[in-house]
């Protein structure tokens, strides 16, 4: 049981690897408060309606926490939107909504949960990459500018706090059956006319591992880059892409 007695926030953990990342922290004994816009009927977590791209909302909630809690020992930065599209096809309210969740979103979680962190002199913290991180993709330009803004965040602040024994990751995830995955193939086929299961194989053939990831398996090492066995990674990519960008 590593998350024994820790106060966990999750943001986007309604669905997908935030859901399936607080089920793991649930089950090792964390206490974990789902910040979503998406109401969820599980028990495995605190719900509080929080549009992570309002600060007002995020500062509320952050604040409502630490008065129950007293304190926050772990952050997964996961909420996020993705926009399959290029420079032309994106609409200015469609690229301001992209960056107001995926970095405004992690930026304003960061700006109030450090300071709390940085008093107790301890503290994790995992932020929500991906392959784009890394490597870039067609029709892709809001979504693949956020990704790389969050690595380069990752390193700042995992320098900037280190001195108070905080640990800032970033992983990064590639092809994951999620609902993300379910709306960008939708696109996908309105843009080509190909079918779901033309598309699911070339996704597939994409990875060299030859599959689309489960969101548990996200999981499982999102809870190892929280835990206290990871003690020594910090300002650290972590792919978990079936190989894709090692090609």
């Amino acid at each position: 049981m590593r998350f024994i007695n820790k106060i966990a926030v999750v943001t986007g953990g309604s669905t997908g690897i935030g859901k399936e990342t607080i089920l793991k922290l649930n089950n090792e004994k964390a206490k974990v408060y789902n910040l979503d816009v998406v109401q969820t009927q599980d028990s495995n977590s605190t719900f509080i309606k929080c549009d992570v791209s309002d600060y007002e909302q995020v500062k509320n909630a952050v604040a409502k926490i630490l008065e129950i809690e007293g304190k926050i020992d772990l952050l997964f930065a996961n909420a996020g939107i993705h926009l399959f599209a290029n420079i032309e096809e994106t609409s200015i309210d469609e690229f301001e909504k992209v960056l107001s969740v995926n970095i405004k979103g992690v930026y304003f979680v960061l700006k109030e949960i450090i300071p709390i962190m940085k008093k107790q002199n301890k503290g994790n913290i995992l932020l929500m990459g991906s392959d784009q991180s890394f490597v870039g993709k067609g029709k892709s330009s809001a979504y693949g500018l956020t990704k790389g803004a969050i690595a380069q965040l990752t390193k700042s602040t995992a320098i900037d706090y280190a001195d108070f024994n905080i640990k800032v990751n970033c992983i990064c995830p590639g092809t994951i059956d999620t609902p993300l995955l379910d709306k960008a193939v939708e696109k996908f086929k309105s843009l080509t006319g190909m079918e779901n299961d033309e598309i699911k194989i070339l996704l597939e053939e994409a990875q060299p591992i030859k599959r689309i990831a489960q969101p548990e398996e996200i999981a499982n090492v999102a809870c190892y880059l929280l835990s206290e066995e990871n003690s020594f990674m910090t300002g650290a990519m972590v792919p978990v892409d079936g190989g894709y960008t090692c090609q």
